[in-house]
């Protein structure tokens, strides 16, 4: 896993010499797991130039919000995104749903240049709306009843990618 998350760190810097017009921004709860390591990664390689990093909670943009009740997160994001480049970061992209209420979250903060996706994990046949990622860790070919689940040191005490039946 760490060996990817550098990957995607370097593929960001790649396309964004410096983060001069550039953000980053995970979807809670758990792509800022993730987003944390991409930019301790980053900050790493920079050494430490800075940029603005922010946390987005979609839990009431959400399309299911009325099925069940879902406890909130908090949005972290002190920092105009306007005209802004926009990378969201999430651990698994799966049907696209996630990603279409955090880009309609992200319209509250303003009007971004440019908005980019980086996954972890790409379960490409598996989406329900046309979204794909620009950066991504792993593609896992994996049927609907399957779920993939990442796993987190600072949550789960220990970082791994498995496929549940």
């Amino acid at each position: 896993m760490s060996l990817a998350i550098k990957r995607l760190a370097n593929q960001i810097l790649e396309n964004n010499v410096q983060m001069e017009n550039a953000v980053i921004i995970g979807i809670q709860p758990r792509g800022i797991f993730l987003s944390d390591r991409i930019v301790a990664a980053i900050r790493s390689e920079t050494q430490n130039v800075p940029f603005d990093y922010g946390k987005l909670d979609i839990t009431f943009y959400r399309d299911d919000v009325r099925k069940e009740l879902h406890v909130p997160n908090h949005t972290d994001i002190n920092f105009s995104i306007e005209e802004k480049k926009v990378i969201l970061i999430d651990d698994v992209l799966y049907t696209g749903r996630t990603i279409r209420a955090a880009l309609d979250a992200l319209m509250d903060f303003g009007r971004p240049q440019k908005v980019e996706l980086l996954a972890l994990i790409d379960r490409r046949y598996s989406r329900q709306l046309p979204i794909q990622p620009d950066y991504t860790g792993r593609v896992i070919d994996s049927i609907v009843s399957q779920k993939v689940k990442v796993l987190w040191n600072e949550r789960d005490e220990k970082d791994e990618v498995i496929l549940v039946d």
